[in-house]
């Protein structure tokens, strides 16, 4: 029988326990982690930048209209792809947190079943938040700390869109300061990750053969490593938030999300 791991057992609710189990969930299961975040984030942006970001900022007038239809299609692809890699990354942090290891292609799986939904969630919160933020910019950060487990309660609990706000506003109510401060300090460490990385980035380019319209191979590779590691550990802490307020809240759930999954 496998050790369960992570949060079933623990009714206490740390921003310690988040970050560790978070980088458990990493460490434990890098190909399904890492490789998601690398193939459904990290990759199609490289490509993107590549090959297709270069002839936007290369366009004339003349060809504005094909320039929006290319940007917004490719924001539409971006989009599916991100509710993608969250999906699956739930699922692996939801095994990791029960002593299991998810494959790839469960991921995989998970993050397809649950991709559609997902859009229609994070469009929704994405006009509240709007809202929100103009709403003297209090409201909005109220509103993103109730959502805040809105998209691992749609895929680890099977949970309607309009149920998925609720349950996260359930889960959160009581914690949110907590909250705000995770939050606060992932925002903390991932700029600083970003800022050694795009440090090293910019000594890459100005010793790599570069044209003022096409970004230096070192600095390509670079943002991709850095898009893989920041989705990753990102999206896994999301949804171990999810599982750690669970827990608090609702008591031990061994083996009842991986039954979902089954």
């Amino acid at each position: 029988m496998a050790t369960q791991a992570g949060w079933t057992g623990d009714r206490s609710f740390s921003i310690g326990a988040i970050i560790s189990s978070s980088f458990g969930a990493l460490a434990s299961n890098p190909l399904a982690t890492f490789g998601i975040a690398f193939l459904f984030s990290s990759l199609p942006q490289l490509l993107f930048s590549a090959f297709i970001g270069t002839s936007l900022i290369m366009a004339d007038r003349s060809s504005t209209v094909a320039t929006v239809v290319v940007s917004i299609a490719s924001y539409v692809v971006f989009l599916l792809l991100s509710m993608l890699t969250q999906g699956a990354l739930v699922r692996a942090t939801v095994a990791h947190a029960e002593g299991e290891r998810a494959s790839l292609a469960e991921c995989l799986g998970t993050g397809l079943s649950s991709a559609v939904p997902l859009i229609g969630l994070v469009l929704l919160m994405i006009i509240g938040l709007m809202v929100g933020f103009a709403l003297f910019v209090v409201p909005g950060v109220i509103l993103y700390l109730m959502w805040s487990v809105a998209v691992p309660a749609l895929v680890a609990e099977e949970q309607g869109v309009l149920a998925a706000f609720s349950r996260s506003r359930a889960l959160t109510k009581g914690a949110r300061w907590k909250i705000f401060g995770l939050q606060l300090l992932l925002l903390v460490l991932l700029i600083l990750f970003t800022m050694i990385l795009g440090i090293a980035g910019l000594a890459g380019g100005l010793t790599s053969v570069a044209t003022a319209t096409s970004p230096a191979p070192v600095v390509l590779v670079l943002s991709a490593v850095s898009n893989t590691l920041l989705v990753a550990f990102w999206s896994v802490a999301q949804a171990n938030l999810y599982l750690g307020l669970r827990a608090w809240k609702d008591g031990p759930q061994a083996g009842k999300l991986a039954e979902i999954f089954a």
